[in-house]
Formats: C-alpha cells, sequence, structure tokens
C-alpha cells in the first residue's frame, strides 16, 4: 500500500539548446494518427541505495541532467490537431514527490490503485502532453521513477527505449542508442477525418487487478494445453486460461450473433523488409485479431492456433500494405463500428516478456520491480 504522497516540486525540464527552425515541425506518421489518446505508464523502483552519495539531491540533479531533450526534440513539444508535433521546447513536465512510507512495504503486495498515487497525471488526460515524469522519493530512501508517454506518438518499445537511453545518459555510457525518429517517411499520413481514436474507450466500471502466476502453475497450463498445441509458451499457455475463465464467466450471456475476438499487440520493427532498427521510435506495432472456437468441448477453445495464425499474417506484405493507410483504417472503423453495436466483443492480451524491462540503471542500479497503477478507461 502507497501511503501518503507529498508533491514538493513542479517545473519544465527543456532541451539544452534550442531546436533548429527547420525541425519545428515534426510529423506524425499514420499509425501515430489512429493510436487511441492516453499516457502508457510504468513505475521503476529503486531500493535505498547503501552509498552516501546517493541522495535526494545528487538523484534529482542526476535525472534531470541527463534527460537530454536535444537530441530527442521532439520529445519536449506539444501534438497540434492529432497531426504533427510543434517542437517548440516547451519542456517536460517533472514533478517531485516525497512518500511517507517504505519502498518494500508498497511492492510486496502490490494494488494498482495504491500505485496509481505515483503518477503525475490521469492516464486519459493526456492532451497535447507527449511525456510527463514524476520522481517519488520515500522515507527509507527508496526511489521510484514514475514514466508517461503519450500513444500518440509511441507505442510500448519505444517507451522503453527512451527510458533506457535515459538511464544510459544517466550512467554516463559512451555508446548511447538514441531513438531515431522518422516514422513519417516509412507511415505517410492521410487524412482520418471522421476516424475516432476513442472508440472502444470507456470510463465507467472499470477494475484492475493483479494476479501472480508461479512459474510451477505455468509450466503446469503449457503441459496442459501440449494436447492441443504444439509447444505452447509461456504466453500462450495464459493467455489460453485467462481466455477459458471469461468464456466461464460468460456462458449463459454469449450473443450467438456476435464474434468473441482475441486482440494481440504485434512489433512490426523486425517484420519489415529491410527490418526496422529497435531504437526506431514511433508506433512501430498493430494489433492482430483472431476469433478462437465456441466448442465447449475443447478446454482451451482452440485460442492459440488461430492467434499465431493471424500473428504469421505479420509479415513484410502486411506491413507494405499499411503503407498505403487507407485499407487498414477502413478495417479499423468497420471493426470499431461492431463493437460499438454489440456485433463484437474484444478480449486483449500484452506481453511484454522479451522487452528490455529491467535496464534502468540510472547509476545507483537497476530496478527491484517495475509497475503500473490502475486503469482509467
Amino acid at each position: 500500500m502507497v501511503p501518503e504522497v507529498e508533491v514538493i516540486s513542479r517545473e519544465a525540464v527543456k532541451p539544452s539548446s534550442p531546436t533548429p527552425d527547420h525541425l519545428r515541425r515534426y510529423q506524425l506518421s499514420f499509425l501515430d494518427q489512429i493510436s487511441p489518446p492516453f499516457f502508457m505508464a510504468m513505475v521503476f523502483f529503486y531500493p535505498p541505495n547503501p552509498d552516501s552519495r546517493f541522495n535526494h539531491t545528487y538523484i534529482s540533479n542526476k535525472l534531470k541532467q541527463s534527460l537530454n531533450l536535444s537530441r530527442s526534440y521532439p520529445l519536449a513539444g506539444r501534438v497540434k490537431d492529432e497531426f504533427y508535433i510543434d517542437c517548440n521546447d516547451e519542456g517536460v513536465p517533472y514533478i517531485e514527490a516525497l512518500v511517507k512510507g517504505q519502498l518494500s512495504e508498497t511492492i510486496r503486495d502490490p494494488v494498482p490503485k495504491e500505485i496509481h498515487k505515483l503518477y503525475p497525471h490521469q492516464l486519459d488526460d493526456v492532451k497535447d502532453l507527449i511525456i510527463a515524469v514524476q520522481v517519488n522519493f520515500f522515507d527509507c530512501g527508496g526511489v521510484a521513477v514514475t514514466v508517461l508517454i503519450s500513444h500518440m506518438v509511441a507505442d510500448g518499445f519505444s517507451y522503453l527505449q527512451f527510458v533506457n537511453s535515459w538511464a544510459a545518459t544517466a550512467r554516463g555510457d559512451a555508446d548511447i542508442v538514441r531513438p531515431q525518429f522518422g516514422s513519417a517517411a516509412l507511415f505517410p499520413p492521410i487524412n482520418v477525418a471522421g476516424f475516432k481514436t476513442r472508440t472502444g474507450m470507456v470510463k465507467e466500471n472499470i477494475e484492475t487487478r493483479r494476479f501472480v502466476f508461479s512459474n510451477s502453475s505455468i509450466a503446469a497450463l503449457r503441459a496442459k494445453y501440449s494436447d492441443s498445441v504444439s509447444h505452447p509458451t509461456r504466453v500462450e499457455a495464459l493467455s489460453a486460461f485467462l481466455w477459458t475463465r471469461y468464456m466461464a464467466v460468460i456462458k449463459d450471456d454469449v450473443n450467438p450473433n456476435s464474434i468473441y475476438t482475441v486482440l494481440h499487440d504485434v512489433n512490426l520493427r523486425p517484420r519489415a523488409e529491410p527490418p526496422l532498427p529497435d531504437h526506431f521510435f514511433g508506433n512501430i506495432s498493430r494489433i492482430v485479431m483472431s476469433v478462437p472456437s465456441r466448442n465447449i468441448e475443447n478446454e482451451s477453445y482452440d485460442v492459440v492456433n488461430p492467434m499465431r495464425d493471424a500473428i504469421k499474417k505479420v509479415n513484410s506484405e502486411y506491413v507494405t500494405k499499411l503503407l498505403e493507410g487507407k485499407e487498414h483504417l477502413d478495417f479499423l472503423e468497420d471493426i470499431g463500428q461492431r463493437f460499438l453495436r454489440g456485433e463484437a466483443a474484444p478480449f486483449s492480451f500484452t506481453s511484454l516478456c522479451r522487452f528490455p524491462l529491467y535496464e534502468a540503471d540510472f547509476g545507483w542500479g537497476k530496478p527491484v520491480w517495475i509497475g503500473s497503477g490502475r486503469r482509467t478507461y
């Protein structure tokens, strides 16, 4: 549980040098244009460091000085009309807060709605902001760094690449991989007038829960579903299990005229031709959709095989079609209308298993835990 949180300072961290006039307008890509307007958020928890150098003042100065926005100049600007970023050097909101309590108690059995207290903004209050940071100092000497990045300009992979680049700068690494900008050259913007990026975003009856599955439990699930799926991965086995629980809950209310779909995020970078580097910044990912079986005799509802087939189709040809934009926009609008009419019910999965989560060492060690708060949409 997170005790009392008291904000003690607010400021804007700005680039160390002004952005040149010819770089003042950063074009958003088609995939940025159709991304939902909310913040992606993670909280990086660092335990107390026995080295007395790493006190409040040192950590505060190091984080602000290493937030090198001159090389990531679009991130210090503001989104305009969901079409471009005005690189006006307005800066990143940077907040510091004191937390009355022990970091170890907070992460012992984390509660999402309590972790949410460490956020600088509501997740759906993105407006024109791109990044916001809140650094939380615990009584014990532990630190929790909360980073919010707008999904309108980045996907989860870009989020972590930015945080890890910031951490490498703070450590003083010589060879730092900086975010590479320019996604609009690959996915040119199109006219998206009338497209509602908030379709499916609701604020009522939202509940965020955290469930922990042991290695042995996941191994048992993989073994259980091996009869219907060839060598299921950890993510596939857990996805199948969660889907079966979902179907068990709604079985008496299933609408025979609706399709029940599984949605899964797919990183496009390695699937492009030629492949894009990991540090290519922007929304370089897409959601794929599959329709599991409703056969109640099949305990796994055959979730994994349709999901595998859908992901396999995300290849270089798929990425090439995305360059045209209009066909994919029509698909999204059709699916959105189906959801609104109750003709389709989505169930989304996102896995961060292969993401570089625990590399954010700012110089006082890697995070002991990374978590997120409750969803507000």
